[in-house]
């Protein structure tokens, strides 16, 4: 190898380093997430749609320490329904859909985390009733 080719070398790798150090020790702005009502149309089939976007927070299936180093910040959702305890990971970006219902007031607990599940904002609680079949 050449002494200018050596050279570019380190120069190009101190380059790279310097730019992925500045892209993971600058602070990001902090993640959020915004929730609309649930559609009203499809509750009288059981079914609740719930659209969503997130601010600073990519929603990805991307998981594990190192991806808290990306930038920008990459998550998912953490999603509960009616107070169960154990939740499941949205990573597909929106709208959140549960179907199958019963009639009834119902709750869905959304929490934007980290790709280590970490919380990132608050925990976003929508309410909405299923409503009853009509009469005859």
């Amino acid at each position: 190898m050449t002494k200018t080719f050596i050279g570019f070398t380190v120069a190009l790798s101190v380059l790279w380093a310097s730019n992925a150090v500045a892209q993971t020790a600058e602070p990001q702005p902090a993640a959020k997430i915004v929730v609309d009502a649930p559609l009203p149309e499809p509750l009288s089939r059981g079914v609740v749609f719930i659209q969503y976007r997130t601010e600073n927070l990519q929603i990805v299936p991307v998981f594990g320490a190192k991806a808290l180093d990306v930038s920008p910040r990459i998550g998912h959702l953490h999603v509960a329904v009616d107070g169960a305890s154990w939740v499941w990971a949205e990573t597909g970006g929106g709208p959140i859909i549960v179907a199958g219902l019963p009639e009834g007031p119902h709750k869905v607990e959304i929490t934007p985390v980290n790709a280590n599940h970490q919380p990132l904002d608050r925990t976003v609680v929508v309410e909405f009733v299923i409503p009853g079949k009509a009469k005859k």
